[in-house]
Order: C-alpha cells, then sequence, then structure tokens
C-alpha cells in the first residue's frame, strides 16, 4: 500500500487543497484493504465501492483505491452520509466503513495545536487510530453484484425514445424494451419552444 502521505498529495492535487473529509476518504479506502486484504490501490478491478455521498470524500476514497466511476469501480448511492461499502468483488466479502461521531472530538486531542476545529479535524484525522476513527462492519449487498457489474459490450435501444442503452440497464415492460427515463420518469424535462445555439451564431 502507497503511504498515507503520497496518498493525501494525491487527493489534495485534484482538489489544489486537503481538506478533513478527503483525509476520511483516504484513512477509509486504506482500512478496507485492510480489512478485506487487498493490497490497495488496486491494479485491477477486484474491489468495488459503494459511496454513500458525493464529493471530496470519495475522491480520498478514489485516490486510495483506485476505484473511480469511470472505470465502473465505484458507484455512488447518494445518501448524503460520508460512508461507503467496500466490496472483494472475488469472495463477494463487503464491509461498510463510516466515520464514528466521536471522530471530530477525538480529533482534537490528537491535534491540541490545532488553531481551529477545521484544523485540529484535518490533522487529528490522519493520526487517529483506524478503531477510534472509523465503525467498521461486514455487510450483504442486498442487491445482485453481478447485476451492478454488468457484462461488457451489452448494449440494447429504448423502444420509445430510440436512445441506447448500455450495461443491463433496460426495462422490459410487456413486449417493449425501455430505459429507466421512458420506464420509470426522468430528472429531466424536454424543454420544446428552446433550441441551443452554437457559439458565434446570432439568434
Amino acid at each position: 500500500m502507497l503511504p498515507l502521505i503520497e496518498l493525501l498529495a494525491q487527493t489534495a492535487r485534484l482538489h489544489h487543497h486537503l481538506c478533513p473529509r478527503q483525509v476520511l476518504g483516504v484513512r477509509m479506502g486504506l482500512y478496507a484493504g485492510q480489512l478485506l486484504e487487498l493490497d490497495l490501490p488496486q491494479s485491477d478491478k477486484q474491489l468495488f465501492v459503494i459511496a454513500e455521498t458525493d464529493g471530496c470524500g470519495v475522491d480520498g476514497i478514489s485516490v486510495a483505491t483506485n476505484c473511480w466511476i469511470g472505470r465502473r469501480t465505484l458507484r455512488v448511492e447518494d445518501y448524503g452520509k460520508l460512508a461507503a461499502t467496500f466490496v472483494d468483488t472475488q469472495t463477494e466479502q463487503a464491509v461498510r466503513i463510516v466515520p464514528r461521531p466521536s471522530a471530530r472530538e477525538r480529533a482534537r486531542q490528537y491535534a491540541p495545536a490545532a488553531r481551529s476545529r477545521w484544523e485540529a479535524q484535518l490533522l487529528g484525522y490522519q493520526q487517529l487510530p483506524d478503531e477510534e476513527l472509523f465503525s467498521a462492519q461486514p455487510v450483504r449487498l442486498s442487491i445482485d453484484l453481478r447485476a451492478i457489474l454488468s457484462h461488457a459490450g451489452l448494449r440494447a435501444v429504448c423502444d420509445l425514445c430510440g436512445e441506447e442503452i448500455m450495461n443491463e440497464r433496460e426495462i422490459k415492460q410487456a413486449d417493449l424494451t425501455l430505459c429507466r427515463s421512458c420506464a420509470q420518469g426522468s430528472y429531466y424535462q424536454i424543454v420544446a419552444d428552446f433550441a441551443i445555439v452554437p457559439l458565434g451564431v446570432e439568434r
């Protein structure tokens, strides 16, 4: 495993600064590697992570584990929690790690010279022992890991909108193959009276 200081430097470069949540994310990833006995950051795709929020903590997890959304080794289920479940895809062992509620106060004890609560967390989170910083629980996924991972190269076309669907995310309704937007509703609505004009072209 790469040392903590090197991983923190990597995540700081991503954000142009280092914050307490990045430290927590890196430490969570390293702790998961210890608990699952995996050598991280990984060079393959054995570890899969489900993060329970987005933001800088997840970038810390990614740097420590080499699990990224773009590599399809990280998924965000946004519960608004800086927590994550780490899954060994070969053994299907999984562990959910979350910072302990007491971690903020404990951090100050490890950084008594800190000039602010934020700085105490930044420094203290780097020093707290794993067992004091995190709660870790073995878990079993309630969704099929194989369905999440899918298979490379699988594609379908939605019978309503005509758009391509990847990774077995299509939904079958009666005799139709549908994308999730057409089957269940979407996060967007088409604006019929608006046209996108290329830059440099007058309306």
